[in-house]
């Protein structure tokens, strides 16, 4: 029933006749990132993410869950929200002391991070996940009910899976944290927070020129920003053909919870004539952005720097005129000898 519940709350958020080629999972997971700098100065960090946006963070000295969004708390009630807080104060404390006793040789300082959530794929039940990664590299995961080494992880991680298989208890409350306290809390959050989920920010786009890639060339930049959601395409055409040789930055997050994304192309200066730089996003509804880039020449620079001038001797000349005509003439304005 869960699963139905989940399936029939994703075909709304993405559009119906659209859900039936998306591929890439809607996940929740929780964040830890945890640095022993020494045997006894440890720094726990907590965060919780719904797909790419910040959910929750933990606040490590009063032990709580700070909510980043007004939507944050899904279905859960105040009571199932504190017994969270309970099990992850209770997990910090005594994953530090594990740490700290286990007999494995460690470097300092030392950094453990854990991903533990849940996912769902449309057309696919929920699944739960945890991994754990040492200094960067994987270290363990839980899959099935089972603690399994990762490759990288040497003797180390073999050691501590065999050890914590021991532990029947803890491997079920892992299991129902992530099949069943997991999907639940994704189905409140994608509830309550929909129309946020749903929302639709139109890019603005500009033109530049960044640094002379070398003699006779010049480089192109099209930024797009605030854009929401995160998928778009951003091209350099001419006509109605890509151009080869776009670089594209990384979609980066805007404080506001929009996008930002930056397109690149080297051409050469006498080829700059014609190319156009292309914005696709839903949107837009179908009417694409289309900035066209104009031949830029030092005339033009000198212009945008002669015209304000003007503009000012103009006005000086005005109110010098508007002045004599009251004083008398200019002479009269001589001081007399």
């Amino acid at each position: 029933m869960l699963f139905l519940h989940l399936a029939f709350l994703i075909a709304l958020l993405l559009g119906g006749e659209n859900t039936a080629g998306f591929e890439k999972p809607i996940s929740f997971q929780v964040i830890q990132i945890s640095t022993f700098y020494n045997h006894s100065w440890v720094q726990n960090l907590g965060s919780g993410w719904l797909g790419e946006l910040q959910t929750h963070h933990w606040e490590t000295n009063s032990g709580t869950i700070v909510f980043l969004q007004p939507w944050s708390r899904g279905n859960f009630s105040n009571k199932e929200f504190i017994d969270l807080e309970i099990c992850f104060r209770s997990y910090f404390i005594r994953f530090t002391q594990q740490i700290q006793k286990y007999e494995f040789h460690f470097e300092y300082p030392s950094v453990f991070q854990v991903a533990a959530g849940c996912e769902l794929r449309s057309g696919e039940a929920s699944a739960g996940f945890l991994q754990e990664a040492y200094q960067g590299s994987d270290f363990l995961s839980f899959q099935n009910n089972l603690w399994l080494p990762a490759p990288q992880g040497g003797s180390g991680a073999q050691n501590l899976c065999r050890l914590l298989n021991l532990f029947e208890g803890f491997k079920e409350i892992v299991n129902r944290l992530l099949n069943d306290v997991c999907p639940r809390f994704m189905l409140g959050l994608l509830d309550a927070g929909k129309a946020h989920l749903q929302r639709q920010v139109r890019p603005e786009a500009w033109l530049s020129s960044g640094p002379s890639p070398g003699p006779g060339r010049l480089l192109l930049v099209c930024r797009v920003s605030g854009f929401y959601p995160k998928p778009v395409q951003v091209m350099w055409m001419r006509g109605d053909q890509e151009q080869p040789g776009t670089e594209r930055s990384d979609i980066l997050p805007n404080a506001d919870g929009t996008w930002y994304l930056r397109v690149t192309l080297d051409v050469a200066a006498g080829d700059a004539a014609g190319l156009s730089c292309r914005v696709k996003h839903s949107s837009l509804g179908g009417q694409d952005i289309v900035l066209y880039w104009e031949h830029r020449s030092p005339i033009g620079f000198i212009l945008l720097a002669v015209i304000p001038l003007l503009a000012f001797l103009a006005g000086l000349a005005f109110w010098l005129k508007k002045r004599w005509s009251h004083h008398g003439s200019p002479n009269s304005l001589l001081p007399l000898k």
